[in-house]
Protein backbone atom coordinates (compact mmCIF):
# COMPACT_ATOMS: atom_id res chain seq x y z
CA UNK A 1 0.00 0.00 0.00
CA UNK A 2 2.35 2.33 1.19
CA UNK A 3 4.86 1.51 -2.02
CA UNK A 4 2.05 2.01 -4.23
CA UNK A 5 2.08 5.48 -6.86
CA UNK A 6 -0.89 7.42 -7.36
CA UNK A 7 -1.62 7.97 -11.18
CA UNK A 8 -0.03 11.60 -11.87
CA UNK A 9 2.47 11.48 -9.38
CA UNK A 10 5.89 10.69 -9.42
CA UNK A 11 6.59 9.44 -5.28
CA UNK A 12 4.89 6.24 -3.81
CA UNK A 13 2.42 6.78 -0.89
CA UNK A 14 4.92 6.21 1.96
CA UNK A 15 7.17 8.96 0.92
CA UNK A 16 4.00 11.42 0.49
CA UNK A 17 2.98 10.21 4.36
CA UNK A 18 6.68 10.93 6.02
CA UNK A 19 6.68 14.33 3.95
CA UNK A 20 2.63 15.39 5.33
CA UNK A 21 3.51 14.34 8.40
CA UNK A 22 6.43 16.97 9.38
CA UNK A 23 3.94 19.75 8.83
CA UNK A 24 1.15 17.99 11.05
CA UNK A 25 -0.09 19.35 14.24
CA UNK A 26 0.83 17.60 17.65
CA UNK A 27 -2.37 15.54 19.06
CA UNK A 28 -4.36 17.59 21.52
CA UNK A 29 -2.75 17.30 25.61
CA UNK A 30 -6.49 16.68 26.58
CA UNK A 31 -8.77 14.29 25.20
CA UNK A 32 -11.95 16.23 23.76
CA UNK A 33 -15.64 15.53 25.88
CA UNK A 34 -17.98 13.70 23.76
CA UNK A 35 -21.26 14.23 25.97
CA UNK A 36 -23.45 16.13 24.84
CA UNK A 37 -24.89 18.77 27.57
CA UNK A 38 -27.66 20.65 28.37
CA UNK A 39 -29.29 22.18 31.71
CA UNK A 40 -33.08 21.11 32.26
CA UNK A 41 -35.12 22.13 35.07
CA UNK A 42 -36.73 19.13 37.46
CA UNK A 43 -40.54 18.86 36.72
CA UNK A 44 -43.49 18.03 39.27
CA UNK A 45 -42.69 14.02 38.72
CA UNK A 46 -39.28 14.38 39.96
CA UNK A 47 -37.37 14.14 36.22
CA UNK A 48 -35.57 16.17 34.20
CA UNK A 49 -36.25 16.50 30.20
CA UNK A 50 -33.00 15.63 27.81
CA UNK A 51 -34.24 15.49 24.00
CA UNK A 52 -37.37 14.03 23.98
CA UNK A 53 -37.11 11.66 27.27
CA UNK A 54 -37.33 12.53 30.56
CA UNK A 55 -35.56 10.75 33.75
CA UNK A 56 -35.72 10.89 37.51
CA UNK A 57 -33.23 13.09 39.78
CA UNK A 58 -33.01 12.94 43.59
CA UNK A 59 -34.38 16.76 43.41
CA UNK A 60 -36.75 19.22 44.49
CA UNK A 61 -38.86 20.18 41.34
CA UNK A 62 -38.00 23.59 40.11
CA UNK A 63 -34.18 22.87 39.80
CA UNK A 64 -32.02 23.36 37.52
CA UNK A 65 -29.16 20.01 37.02
CA UNK A 66 -26.68 19.34 34.21
CA UNK A 67 -27.72 16.92 31.88
CA UNK A 68 -24.37 15.16 30.22
CA UNK A 69 -25.51 12.45 27.02
CA UNK A 70 -23.23 9.86 25.66
CA UNK A 71 -24.04 7.33 23.65
CA UNK A 72 -25.02 4.73 26.07
CA UNK A 73 -25.83 6.55 29.38
CA UNK A 74 -27.68 10.12 30.65
CA UNK A 75 -25.85 11.07 33.50
CA UNK A 76 -27.20 13.93 35.65
CA UNK A 77 -24.84 16.37 37.85
CA UNK A 78 -25.59 19.36 40.81
CA UNK A 79 -23.51 21.67 41.58
CA UNK A 80 -20.29 19.70 39.73
CA UNK A 81 -21.44 16.36 42.17
CA UNK A 82 -22.96 13.42 40.14
CA UNK A 83 -26.21 12.70 41.57
CA UNK A 84 -27.84 9.96 38.75
CA UNK A 85 -27.21 8.39 36.21
CA UNK A 86 -29.25 6.17 34.16
CA UNK A 87 -28.92 3.81 30.88
CA UNK A 88 -29.91 6.00 27.60
CA UNK A 89 -33.39 5.45 26.06
CA UNK A 90 -33.48 5.61 22.19
CA UNK A 91 -37.26 5.65 21.86
CA UNK A 92 -39.02 8.99 22.32
CA UNK A 93 -41.35 10.36 24.97
CA UNK A 94 -40.51 7.91 27.58
CA UNK A 95 -40.09 8.20 31.56
CA UNK A 96 -37.24 6.64 32.59
CA UNK A 97 -37.21 6.38 37.03
CA UNK A 98 -35.62 4.42 39.28
CA UNK A 99 -37.04 4.36 42.42
CA UNK A 100 -33.77 5.07 45.01
CA UNK A 101 -34.80 8.68 44.00
CA UNK A 102 -38.48 8.59 45.34
CA UNK A 103 -37.48 7.39 49.04
CA UNK A 104 -38.00 10.21 50.42
CA UNK A 105 -41.34 10.46 49.14
CA UNK A 106 -42.31 6.83 49.91
CA UNK A 107 -41.55 7.54 53.68
CA UNK A 108 -44.38 10.35 53.80
CA UNK A 109 -46.67 8.20 51.44
CA UNK A 110 -45.62 4.82 51.65
CA UNK A 111 -49.09 3.30 50.10
CA UNK A 112 -48.17 5.03 47.01
CA UNK A 113 -45.24 2.18 46.96
CA UNK A 114 -47.26 -1.15 45.64
CA UNK A 115 -48.90 1.00 42.16
CA UNK A 116 -45.87 3.23 41.43
CA UNK A 117 -44.09 3.39 37.95
CA UNK A 118 -40.90 3.21 39.25
CA UNK A 119 -41.68 0.08 41.27
CA UNK A 120 -43.07 -1.42 37.80
CA UNK A 121 -39.99 -0.14 36.09
CA UNK A 122 -37.82 -2.11 38.64
CA UNK A 123 -39.84 -5.46 38.42
CA UNK A 124 -39.46 -5.56 34.48
CA UNK A 125 -35.89 -4.53 34.57
CA UNK A 126 -35.30 -7.60 36.96
CA UNK A 127 -34.28 -5.59 39.83
CA UNK A 128 -37.16 -6.42 41.94
CA UNK A 129 -37.23 -10.50 43.05
CA UNK A 130 -40.11 -12.72 44.12
CA UNK A 131 -38.37 -12.62 48.02
CA UNK A 132 -38.66 -8.83 48.08
CA UNK A 133 -42.74 -9.42 47.89
CA UNK A 134 -42.36 -12.27 50.08
CA UNK A 135 -40.30 -9.88 52.82
CA UNK A 136 -43.02 -6.45 52.29
CA UNK A 137 -45.80 -8.99 53.01
CA UNK A 138 -44.51 -10.46 56.52
CA UNK A 139 -43.70 -6.84 57.08
CA UNK A 140 -47.01 -5.86 56.57
CA UNK A 141 -48.49 -8.99 58.38
CA UNK A 142 -46.37 -8.04 61.39
CA UNK A 143 -46.85 -4.53 61.37
CA UNK A 144 -49.67 -3.19 59.39
CA UNK A 145 -49.70 -1.87 55.83
CA UNK A 146 -48.22 1.74 56.51
CA UNK A 147 -45.75 0.70 58.74
CA UNK A 148 -44.99 -2.51 57.35
CA UNK A 149 -44.30 -0.58 54.19
CA UNK A 150 -42.00 1.84 55.37
CA UNK A 151 -40.31 -1.00 56.53
CA UNK A 152 -39.93 -2.07 53.18
CA UNK A 153 -39.16 1.41 51.90
CA UNK A 154 -35.84 1.59 54.26
CA UNK A 155 -35.07 -2.14 53.30
CA UNK A 156 -34.16 -0.34 49.81
CA UNK A 157 -32.08 2.39 51.56
CA UNK A 158 -30.10 -0.12 52.87
CA UNK A 159 -29.95 -2.08 49.61
CA UNK A 160 -28.16 1.53 48.08
CA UNK A 161 -25.31 1.56 51.00
CA UNK A 162 -25.10 -2.23 50.90
CA UNK A 163 -25.58 -3.14 47.25
CA UNK A 164 -29.04 -5.27 46.61
CA UNK A 165 -26.88 -8.44 45.40
CA UNK A 166 -25.73 -8.43 49.58
CA UNK A 167 -29.34 -7.41 50.05
CA UNK A 168 -30.67 -10.01 48.32
CA UNK A 169 -28.94 -12.98 50.07
CA UNK A 170 -29.66 -11.20 53.74
CA UNK A 171 -33.49 -11.62 52.58
CA UNK A 172 -33.07 -14.86 51.51
CA UNK A 173 -31.54 -15.36 55.08
CA UNK A 174 -33.97 -14.14 56.78
CA UNK A 175 -36.67 -15.57 55.16
CA UNK A 176 -35.37 -19.14 55.76
CA UNK A 177 -35.11 -17.91 59.43
CA UNK A 178 -38.59 -16.77 59.80
CA UNK A 179 -37.30 -13.49 60.78
CA UNK A 180 -38.93 -10.38 59.14
CA UNK A 181 -37.21 -7.74 60.33
CA UNK A 182 -35.21 -4.58 59.16
CA UNK A 183 -32.90 -4.95 62.00
CA UNK A 184 -32.00 -8.26 61.68
CA UNK A 185 -31.67 -8.07 58.21
CA UNK A 186 -29.30 -5.14 59.00
CA UNK A 187 -27.43 -7.06 60.80
CA UNK A 188 -27.51 -10.27 58.51
CA UNK A 189 -25.64 -7.88 56.38
CA UNK A 190 -22.97 -6.52 58.64
CA UNK A 191 -21.85 -10.07 59.99
CA UNK A 192 -19.05 -10.60 58.07
CA UNK A 193 -17.68 -7.27 60.10
CA UNK A 194 -18.18 -8.35 63.55
CA UNK A 195 -15.43 -10.33 65.31
CA UNK A 196 -17.18 -13.08 67.34
CA UNK A 197 -15.10 -15.02 69.78
CA UNK A 198 -14.95 -18.94 69.57
CA UNK A 199 -14.71 -21.16 72.43
CA UNK A 200 -13.30 -24.15 72.99
CA UNK A 201 -15.81 -27.03 72.11
CA UNK A 202 -16.76 -28.81 75.41
CA UNK A 203 -18.05 -32.62 75.92
CA UNK A 204 -21.40 -31.82 77.85
CA UNK A 205 -22.02 -35.84 78.33
CA UNK A 206 -25.15 -36.55 80.36
CA UNK A 207 -26.44 -32.65 80.20
CA UNK A 208 -27.40 -33.46 75.99
CA UNK A 209 -30.76 -35.12 77.75
CA UNK A 210 -31.58 -31.35 78.50
CA UNK A 211 -31.38 -29.82 75.07
CA UNK A 212 -34.35 -28.53 73.78
CA UNK A 213 -35.53 -27.09 70.09
CA UNK A 214 -35.82 -23.53 69.97
CA UNK A 215 -39.23 -21.79 70.57
CA UNK A 216 -41.80 -21.23 67.61
CA UNK A 217 -42.33 -17.03 67.07
CA UNK A 218 -45.24 -17.83 65.11
CA UNK A 219 -47.78 -17.55 67.97
CA UNK A 220 -45.91 -14.22 68.94
CA UNK A 221 -46.76 -13.16 65.67
CA UNK A 222 -50.25 -13.82 65.24
CA UNK A 223 -50.60 -12.15 68.69
CA UNK A 224 -48.57 -9.17 67.37
CA UNK A 225 -50.51 -8.76 64.36
CA UNK A 226 -53.84 -8.43 66.39
CA UNK A 227 -52.86 -5.92 68.67
CA UNK A 228 -51.17 -3.82 65.60
CA UNK A 229 -54.63 -4.24 63.85
CA UNK A 230 -56.57 -3.29 66.79
CA UNK A 231 -54.73 -0.47 67.66
CA UNK A 232 -55.19 1.10 63.99
CA UNK A 233 -58.79 0.64 63.90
Amino acid sequence: MRGRIVSGQTECVGTRLLAEKEHLLPLAAEAFDLAEVSFPRVDQTGCAKVRTNSYSVPLKPGSIVEARVSSTTVEFRHHGNRIASHERCHSRLQKIFDLEHYLDVLDRKPGALRGSTPLAQWRAQGRWPESYDRIWAQLIERQGRQPGTRAMVELIRIGREFGYERLTTAVDQALEMGCADVAAIRHLLLSDQLQHAVGEAIEIGALSAYERPLPSMIEYDRLFSSNVQAVQA
